[in-house]
Order: structure tokens, then sequence, then C-alpha cells
């Protein structure tokens, strides 16, 4: 349980302060209800050696109301000494003690209420009190509604009903819980609807959740149903009023009101009534214990003073009093608060029930040191009832080893005696006599830790041991030491080690360094000690200075100091620059002595060295002086036997890495001639680091040793180089094709004859199109071999080749290309080999290309057959046949055979394609089948003198027997051309004319099976003109003309008129409408003063007629005078229920191809459309597109299945009616019989599959 505020008295007599912990935030001022008593005539409980301390209560003044999230006033506060105490514990709510004024904060505000003091409940038998209620400025679930604005209706929104069941009003009494709950259904909400609990008009409660107040939210998805609840818990006097729950959904609302009331316990409390009634002074040194702004602001001042007022009974004063003489009395007491001191000494006319058990109950509150001792005495009304001591709730015992809690006894008295306090002990103590109960609260204070003796300045020097010493007052207490005002780090690896013994506490530095310099400080709860602690550096003492030194080139080189103050680092420079540690240089530091040690000596390590201390100006320096005799080094050249090999005509460059301090005098020499540097062909040149040998064009004569002769101050070197002149080879022999494919050929060849004086390394190939004039190399890898085998060519293109000498000089010129050659290679095996057609005697076979030709292409094919169970294949055409079909004769009947078909060409036979099952020989009829193309199946329409070409595949066997009927009359061969086929019968009509229109019926017969079909053809031509053209009516600029169709509408629907007008004087013919459907039509926006002639065109599918029919009047519009009176027209009524104008019609499809089914229906208003499958609506499948275009309503159906197979229907609807239109689609996805042959289906199977499907068509003809 967190500390309560609490004042207490320090040995001084000075009355000190306690404020809460530092980390509890502070909250608003509390409304608290205090009932005051005045001091019962017992004498007061006593403590050990001295009275208990008295406790104040601060009344904060009742502050402006400010809105919510403003700052509010803090409140002034005035002690005033009393005999009375008054007890102060926690907000938070006790079994025997529940707080009625913590308000329902979010739980990070929770905390800061714990310093609320509030009191005590009365002892039921207590005397009678006077109740005093002090306002204070608090946090509360709202201002609510005055009880005179309870009846105002509250202004909201028009309602809807989404709540199914509404909170209720209720009741209850101070620390009580209570929870109200709102249903929402949720059947027809797409989402979770919004709810909101307001307290009053305007306080939003979702931010005011916490200890106090809890919104719960559940849904029930079985019933569909959304609750909420609003949970108070622990309810204040102030929770008291109105509340009102809002739900939103969308543009829904609705909300309901509903009434908390809060019953009130009587209390009674003795409590300082000045203290109580004072306003504090924000953070005033005299600011009482209730000023909690004042005190969680000014927690860290020091301790206030004691109020130096008397003690007086106010109480006294004022019942006595007259009522003028009550603001006299708080001038002079310090009391502010005037107001509400009157209406609370109203309320303290109640007199207490007299206890029956207790005589004297204890006091309200009691305060102890820590460590120190305390004694609660209670005097009982009957010394023989049964006492019982409580400590939060749990019965205390006394225990015979353990002397923390004694009990005694004087009289009847009954004294409780707790040694030793400790913060164990401060809590809340009770004791019960029979059924009744009085309650008091132990305050230990624990005691600052203060500072006995000072930490002691220090001031040393570098790498000395430094401790920092300290006392403190209390053993084992919690000091923090610093430096410089932040904490100084005391981990495993700190530089800093913390020491305590006793009351004393040690900071140790062991090897002090100058960053240690600085102020040093413990912090103890009661004071602070600080030190300066300064760290400087000991004076430099060189005891061994550095030396200068010669080293040769590529020798160790070492150097030493000797310095004091040892353990003092330090750097090394060379020419000013720093010298950083690295794989050649190492830096090594042990005590007082310094080295630097090279491992290979360079002459950039010459120079000027210096050694710098760290923190000192004063410097050691060195100078270092590296020499080198000369040296020619031949080992970076990498030439084995120091022989330099070179082409001949190329230039010679050889450079030669030389080193010496001072730099060399370099000499070439070939045998006695010495090489100058002046020399055209041949020269020598020297720089400081080498010297090279230059020969522009190698001769063979160049070949021969070189000498090389240096010379310098330490000393004489010499070595030779030998120079070699080689040449590329010869170009190898003509190479020659000894083998080609269809892609690759295979070539050898003969060594070139000079190999250059250089071993012959490998080849390189190239080859190139015979027509090209670009080569293209073929390995980039040399060839070891003098035979190769290009690959990747293109077949059927002539190629050459050649080959290059490789040797370690370079690549020889390219030998003679060898003579052309075409790459060529066999055809794969021909595809889809199938049996066409059997008789009894004769198997016709045909297949496809195969797949790769080749560019040998392709001369023939040859057939072969076998009987099965032979391997005695005879080949049928003995000519190659460059058909894909062909028929094999005289074969026995009823035999079995095997047939294989082979791709010729110039590069031979591929490999054989062999049908996988055997043929019987024998004949099978096949019924007839007409296959009518899908655009056939409805009318087909041309215009006249356009060519009419229609082919009509259909199947049987034997050959079907074809004939053609027109409207039940032979066909005219001279008028109309048709041709038959084994498969398919061809119309033909070369210029089509409008007699050629009708129907006309295809009849398809093989033995005694028939099949038949019709085509509907329509040749269509222009229309004639209108007939009888005439003016009806002309009245002001407007003329009437009507006019009756043509005779002659071209074999099609008229499908609208054109109309023209022309003034008389130009007569220029302008259009006045386009597409006209009606026979009468009324022209306007005529120029009154002009004469007009019409004229009429009629218009069809082919387009607008030759002619036009002319008006053999003319209109004159003439001026206003002319009174026309407008005949009484009645509206047609265009509205009609849907009728199908094209019904469906029943259609045969193939599995695999688009099917459509087409209908047109005429209705107004605009009829909703729908498909159905089977009775059954076809919404949002992917396989089903649906159009519908000026009333022609079409269903496509992608790529049918036979499952796709039913009825289907269109039915249209309006207001008016319905209608509905049916057909039926089969799809045929079964196989033919030379399919079914070439699966391998034995002819039983064929026969009877064929006699199923012909019965199952039989019926729908």
């Amino acid at each position: 349980m967190p500390e309560p505020t609490k004042k207490d008295e320090t040995p001084n007599g000075e009355k000190e302060s306690v404020a809460t912990d530092s980390s509890e935030a502070p909250m608003p001022t509390p409304e608290i209800s205090l009932e005051v008593s005045p001091p019962p005539p017992e004498q007061p409980v006593e403590t050990e050696g001295k009275d208990p301390q008295p406790i104040e209560v601060i009344k904060p003044v009742q502050p402006e109301p400010v809105e919510n999230g403003s700052k509010e006033p803090e409140p002034e506060a005035v002690v005033v000494g009393a005999k009375e105490q008054v007890e102060s514990v926690n907000s938070e709510v006790k079994e025997e003690a529940p707080s009625p004024c913590s308000p329902p904060l979010p739980d990070k505000d929770d905390d800061a209420t714990t310093n609320i003091p509030s009191p005590p409940p009365p002892p039921e038998d207590a005397n009678t009190a006077k109740k005093l209620s002090i306002e204070l400025p608090m946090w509360s679930l709202g201002e609510g509604q005055a009880p005179e604005d309870l009846d105002k209706p509250v202004d909201t929104p028009p309602l809807s009903s989404l709540l199914i069941e509404r909170p209720q009003g209720g009741s209850i009494t101070v620390g009580g819980d209570i929870s109200f709950v709102a249903k929402v259904e949720a059947q027809d909400l797409l989402r979770k609807p919004t709810i909101k609990w307001f307290k009053g008009k305007w306080m939003d409660l979702a931010s005011k959740t916490g200890k106090h107040l809890q919104l719960k939210e559940t849904f029930d998805r079985r019933t569909k149903i959304h609750t909420f609840e609003m949970h108070i818990i622990k309810a204040k006097d102030n929770y008291a009023g109105n509340y009102r729950c809002e739900v939103t959904y969308k543009d829904k609302f609705d909300s309901c009101s509903f009434d908390l009331e809060v019953k009130e316990l009587e209390q009674s409390q003795s409590v300082d009534i000045r203290s109580a009634f004072k306003r504090s002074s924000e953070g005033h040194e005299d600011a009482g214990d209730l000023d909690f702004s004042g005190l969680l602001k000014h927690r860290n001042q020091r301790e206030p003073k004691q109020d130096e007022t008397p003690e007086v009974d106010v109480w006294e004063i004022l019942k006595s009093a007259r009522p003028d003489q009550y603001e006299k009395i708080a001038f002079e007491y310090g009391i502010t608060d005037l107001r509400g001191l009157l209406k609370r000494l109203k309320k303290t006319k109640k007199e207490e029930k007299k206890s029956e058990a207790f005589a004297k109950k204890l006091d309200p509150a009691y305060q102890a040191d820590k460590g120190g001792k305390i004694r609660l005495v209670v005097d009982l009304a009957d010394p023989t009832v049964e006492l019982k001591w409580y400590k939060n709730g749990q019965e205390i015992r006394p225990t015979p080893n353990q002397r923390k809690f004694i009990f005694e006894q004087k009289g009847t008295q009954r004294i409780l005696v707790i040694n030793n306090c400790g913060l164990n002990d401060d809590a809340a103590y009770s004791v019960a006599a029979g059924e009744e109960k009085c309650t008091t609260e132990l305050f230990v204070k624990e005691l600052p830790v203060k500072i006995t003796k000072e930490i002691e300045a220090v001031k040393t020097t570098v790498n000395e041991r430094i401790e920092l010493e300290c006392e403190v007052s209390e053993v084992g207490a919690q000091v923090k030491w610093c430096k410089n005002g932040v904490e100084v780090s005391t981990g495993p690896r700190s530089r800093y080690r913390v020491k305590s013994d006793g009351l004393k506490h040690w900071l140790i530095i062991d090897d002090a360094s100058k960053e240690d310099t600085g102020t040093f400080s413990l912090m103890a709860s009661g004071g602070t000690s600080e030190a300066k602690v300064q760290v400087e550096l000991k004076p430099l003492k060189i005891i061994q200075d550095l030396q200068d030194m010669t080293v040769l080139l590529g020798q160790p080189l070492k150097m030493h100091c000797e310095i004091f103050p040892g353990n003092v680092p330090g750097r090394w420079y060379r020419n000013g620059q720093l010298i950083q540690s690295n794989d050649r240089i190492n830096i090594l530091q042990r005590a007082k002595n310094h080295r630097l040690e090279i491992v290979n000596s360079t002459l950039h390590d010459a120079g000027d060295y210096t050694f710098v201390p760290e923190g000192y100006s004063q410097s050691l320096c060195a100078k270092i002086h590296i020499v080198d005799p000369p040296r020619v080094h031949l080992e970076s050249l990498n030439f084995p036997d120091n022989t330099v090999t070179i082409v001949a005509g190329n230039k010679l460059r050889v450079e030669i890495p030389i080193s010496g301090e001072p730099a060399p005098r370099v000499v070439w020499m070939k045998g006695e001639r010495v090489i100058l540097d002046s020399g055209h062909r041949v020269r020598a040149e020297t720089f400081p680091d080498h010297t090279s040998l230059t020969i522009d064009i190698a001769e063979k004569e160049d070949t021969g040793n070189y000498k090389i002769v240096l010379q310098n101050e330490a000393g004489e070197a010499g070595a030779s180089v030998k120079v070699k002149v080689v040449d590329i080879p010869d170009p190898p022999e003509v190479p020659l094709v000894t083998e080609v494919g269809g892609d690759w050929c295979s070539m050898t060849w003969e060594p070139p004859i000079y190999d250059g004086g250089s071993p012959i390394l490998g080849y390189f190939i190239e080859r190139k199109k015979k027509q090209s004039s670009r080569w293209m190399r073929l390995n980039f890898d040399l060839n070891k071999e003098t035979t190769f085998e290009p690959k990747k060519m293109i077949e059927g293109v002539p190629y050459e080749v050649r080959v290059f000498a490789v040797n370690a000089i370079g690549v020889s010129k390219p030998s003679e290309p060898s003579k052309a050659f075409v790459p060529l290679a066999v055809t794969s095996e021909p595809t889809m080999l199938v049996v066409d057609d059997v008789t009894d005697t004769t198997v016709t076979m045909k297949w496809r290309p195969p797949d790769t030709i080749g560019a040998a292409g392709l001369d023939g094919y040859l057939v072969e057959y076998c009987i099965e169970g032979t391997d005695d294949w005879r080949v049928t055409n003995k000519e190659l046949t460059e058909k894909t079909k062909y028929t094999i004769t005289g074969l026995p009947p009823e035999a079995k055979i095997l047939v294989r078909v082979r791709a010729i060409n110039a590069a031979g036979a591929s490999t054989p394609r062999t049908l996988q099952h055997s043929i019987l020989v024998k004949e099978v009829i096949e019924p007839p089948k007409i296959r009518i193309p899908r655009h056939l199946k409805q009318t087909y329409t041309r215009k006249v003198g356009e060519a009419v070409n229609l082919v009509i595949p259909f199947m049987g066997k034997p050959r079907p027997k074809v004939s053609w009927l027109k409207e039940g009359q032979t066909v005219d061969p001279t008028q109309v051309t048709i041709r038959n086929t084994d498969c398919d019968s061809i119309i033909f009509i070369r210029k089509a004319e409008r007699k050629h229109s009708g129907k006309y019926d295809m009849k398809v017969e093989v033995e005694n099976h028939v099949d038949t079909a019709i085509v509907d053809i329509q040749i269509v031509d222009l229309p004639g003109p209108p007939q009888c053209v005439k003016i009806d009516e002309v009245w002001g600029g407007n003329v009437a003309l009507d006019w009756t169709p043509p005779k002659d509408n071209g074999n099609a629907a008229i499908t609208g008129y054109t109309i023209q007008k022309a003034d008389k004087k130009t007569m220029e013919w302008y259009t006045c409408i386009e597409h006209y459907h009606r026979t009468c039509i009324t022209i306007t926006e005529l120029v009154v003063g002009n004469e007009y002639y019409f004229r009429i065109y009629s218009e069809n599918m082919v387009g607008l007629s030759e002619g036009a029919t002319q008006t053999k009047d003319s209109a004159l519009i003439v001026k206003e005078g002319m009174q026309l009176k407008n005949p009484e027209y009645i509206d047609h009524d265009f509205k009609e229920p849907p009728k199908f104008t094209q019904p469906l019609i029943n259609t045969f499809a193939i599995a695999g191809y688009n099917a459509t089914l087409n209908c047109s229906v005429r209705a107004n208003p605009r009829p909703k459309v729908i498909w159905m499958k089977n009775k059954i609506a076809i919404i949002d499948d992917p396989r089903y597109r649906m159009f519908s275009n000026q009333g022609v309503c079409t269903l496509e159906i992608r790529k049918p299945s036979p499952y796709d197979g039913g009825m289907y229907s269109c039915k249209a609807i309006n207001d008016l009616g319905d209608a509905l239109v049916e057909c039926k689609l089969e799809v045929k996805g079964g196989f033919t019989f030379s399919e079914l042959m070439q699966r391998g289906v034995p002819l039983h199977l064929i026969d009877k599959y064929m006699s199923e499907t012909k019965a199952v068509e039989q019926p729908e003809k």
C-alpha cells in the first residue's frame, strides 16, 4: 500500500511534511465529505514518551469550473493546529473503510489517487457528531443536470430502432457496483455500430475509463446481437446524475437516457475546523496535508515550519456565538470558506449514538518513527467482553517467542504495544469488542539519512590510487555517487569501485587519469556531500634519448628511448607524419621503455624521427640514414634461363629493375660492343629504378647475350640477358572434309612444314558460307589434334572451312579453303498416320508430312505393309508418292495387316511411322450425316449481283448419293451450279438474282440410310421509290406530307425513308431527315415566302432506292394572317407486353467450338431478359455471354461440352407481362469411324457405337 500524505514533528519541534513518492503523477483535488465532532472528554491515548502528534487537514478553495483539458487553479492551504486528529488514508478502497471520493480516473491516473486522504467509517455507537461536508475541486463523471432541468427534453437527431434492449436507471450506495447494458441487433448491419456513453449533456465517458469505470463490448455470432456494457465500480456520491447512451450506424441513430442515484452512508469524523476550511497558498511553507496541488509540485521544498497559532476549539466558540459573530470569528481564526463552514455547521446538530462496548475508542490515526514504539489504547465499557485486534483485517495473535506485539490490560483499558516499528507496520489496525469495531491508522515515519562526515578534496597525480570516504547516519543506507552531477557507473568493467562498511562509504579509483578531474558527490536522502578531485601529470625526465642510426636497406631498424614517469603513452612521427602500427612496424611500450621496430627497412624509412610523450611539450628526436649497394633484379622478369624471346619484326623493350643508394651508373654491352642510349635501332636507357634495352625492329642478328654492369659508391654488380628472335609458323595444308551430316561434318588436315622455331601448340578452325566472305571461328580453345568436327551448321547451305596453326609466337596465316560441301539429313518420321477408308480388298491410309523435313527437301513417301504375325514388309508403291494419302490394293479379304510409311529425300529414308494396331480388311457402312455450318442454320442473305458459294460438309460410307431440290422442284443446273464430293456438296451461283431466293432441300443417301437438311437463301435488292407522295396541309412554316410504301421492297423489309426538300427558285435538294420509319411527317422551320417541292427515297438493308417520288404540287409558305386550327390528337399508347418476333431454334453444336442462341423480342417499356438452362437462371457464369441489341437477344456458349446440352429458354419481363421461348441444344462430341479405327477400337464395338448414335439421331428428325 503506498504511503499516504502525513505530518509529523521533528525532534526540533518543527513540523515535517512527508510527500508521496516522486514517481506518482499529480491529480486533481477530490471532493471530500468529512464528519467533525468535538473531542471526547476522555484523556488522549498515550504513546511511548510523548502524546500522539496531531495531523492537520487542509481545505482547498473551490475553484471556478473549467472545461475538460484546461489547467485547474491551484488551491491554497493554511495549517491550523487542533487537539483532534484527522485520519489521512489512501483513496484506495479498504474492506472496512471504503472511500467515497475516488473518481473513476484512467488507469494511469489511479496511482496518483493513493495520496487522497479519506475518513474511516464511523463506529456504530459513537457519540453524536456534527457532519461537515467540505467541497474540494475534483474530477467527476460530469456535472449532470440540475433537478429543475431533468424534465426538460434533450435535443437529439431523429431516432431509429437500433436498440433492442435499453439501459435502465438504478440506485446504489456509495462504494457499490452497478452495470448498465444496451443491446443492438446486427441482422441487417454490415459492420459494428458505434456507441457512446455520456454523463449529462456533454461529457463523453470513453476517455474516463479506468479503475472505477469500464466499458465492454461483446458479439454473439449465433444470435447476431451486439452487447455494450458500462460498469461503475465502487461508486462515489458525485456519480449520481443523468446518463445517456447513443448508438449510430451510417444514417441511423438511436439514444436512451437513464438516471443513477447514489445513496450516501452516514459517517462521523473528527477534523480540525480551521485547517479544513483554510485555502492553501500554492506551495507555501505552511501548506496543509490536503493541499495536493501544492504538495505534489513542491515535494522537494524544505520542511514547513510549525504553525505557532495556539490550539483553540473553534467548534465550541461557534456553537456558543451568535450568528452575527460568525464572520468575525472566521476572520480571527483564518477561516476563509465561511459559506461552507455554515453549511456544515447546520449538519453537525445530529448526535452520535453512544457505543455500548467502548467507553473510549481508538484515535483516528497514530504516528511513530521507524524503529520506535507505539501503544494503541482503547477503554472498554464492559471489561468482560472478548477483545480481538486486527491488522489489515488479519487477526493479531500473541506469540511466546516474539516480542513484536504485546497485549496489556489496565482496568478497563486494553493496550496493544508495537515494538521496533517498521515500514511493514504502516497499516490499518482495528479492535473488535463483541459485534462492535473501531479502526485507526498507523503511520511509520522513516527518518532521512544524513551525512555525518563530509568528503575531503583530493589532489594527486596520474596512476595514483584515489579513495573518497564519507560517513552517514544510518547503517546500510542507500546512497548514490555522482561525478559532475552524473551518477557514476560501478559495473564490472567500470574504473570506479564502491565499498561500504557500517556507516562508512568509499568510492575507489585504482589508476587515476586526467579524465578523473572533477567534482564528486555522495547523495543521501537527508543531504549531499561534495568534494573536488584534481589529477595532474608528473614531471617528465628523459633517462635515455633517441640515437642517430645508419642502416642497410632491408635490415631491421630498432629505436629505443626511456622516460619517467612510466606508463605515459606517446606518439612516434617521421618527418612530421604520424606513424601507425601495422604488419611491418611495431610500436611497443613497457613501463618507462618505448620502442619503435621496423622489420625490413626501406628507403622510405629514412628521415627525422620524433617521439612525443602524451600530455607533455617535450619531445625526443633522431635521424635515420638508409644505404644500399647496387643490384640487378633479373628475378622479376620471370624469364626461363633469363632468355627473352621476341618475334621477328616486332619491337623489343626489356625493362630490368635495379636498386642502389646512391643511384648506380649502368652500362649495356653485347660482346665487346657497348650499347649507347643514342643508338638508332638498338639503344639502352637508364632510369632511377630500372634500366631498359630497346630494339625497334627485331631481326635474327639480334639474337645473343647482353651484359649489364652497375657501379656506385657502395660497390659493383653485373648480369646477362639472352635474346632469342622467333617467328610465326607456316599455314597448314588444305583441310579435307571426310564425312557430312545434317548439321555437322568431319574434317582433317596436315601440320605446317615450318613451325617458326617454336612447337605447334594447336589449331584454330574457321568456316563460312560459300556465298559469304565472313569467316566464323569454331573453337576458342586450341584444338590439339589434326581432326575436327564442326557442328550447328544450316542444312542445305554450302560451306567452306580453313585452319590456322598456333605456336608460342602467334597464329599463322590461314590455310587454303576446303572444297565446298553441303550438310544434309534425313527427315523426321511422318506424323498422324491413320486409316482413311477400308473396303473388302483395299485400305486407304493418310498421314501428315514430317515435322522436320530439312534442307534436302522431301522427295516422296514409301508405303509398306505386312500380314499381322509376320515380319515380311512389302513395298506397295514402287515409285515414291508425293501425296499424303495412298490406297493399298490387292489385299486379301478379312485379313489383318500392319502399315508403315517412310519419308524419302536425298539423304535417305527416315524412321518409319507404323500404325499401332492392325487393320481388318473389311468394308463398314457409315450412316450419312449432314454437318450444316452454323451460319447456314439461319437465312443466308446476299445482295443481287454477288456470288453465292456454299459448302455443306457431310459424312457417310461408302460414298453417299447427294440430291438437291428447290421448293420441291429439281434445281435448274443452268441457274445454280452444284458440285458433290465424297465429303461435301457445293452450291455456286456466279451472279445472284432475286429468283434464286428460296429454300433448298439437301438429301444424302447411303444404301437405306438417309439424312436431309434445308438451306434458306435470300437474295435482296434495292427497294423501289415510295408511292403517291402528297402534301396534306400547309400552315405557318410547316408542311404535312403523306405517302404509301413502295410496291417493290427489294425482297427485304423497308427500314426507313429519306425526305428531301427543294426551293422552287433554285431546285437544289437538301435532306430534311434520314432513316424515318413512318409514312407521314411534318416538315418544320420552312422560310416564309418560299415555295417548296419534296421528294422521298425508300431504304432497306441494301440501301436507298435508286429513284425518289416527288410531290406533284408545291407548298407555298405564306405570311402571317392565316389562322390554322390545330386538330386534337390522342396520343397513341405504344406500351405493349413482351412478344418474341423470332423464336429460338433447336441447335446442334460441336464440342469445343463456340455456339450461339438468337431470338428477337418486342416490348415497351424495355423488358428484362433472363436466360435459363433447364429452368435454372444463368447468372455470373463465365462460360456464358449474353447480349441484347435493338431487341435481338443472343446467348453465346463458350467451347461447349456434352454437359452443356439441354433445354435453353429466354424469358422477357416488363410491367405489362412476360413471354418465354425455348429450344433444345445438343452438343455433338462423338467420334467418326476413322477416328475409332485410328484409336484401334474393335469393329464390333464400332458397329455398336454407330448404331446407337443413329438410333438417338433418328427420333430427333
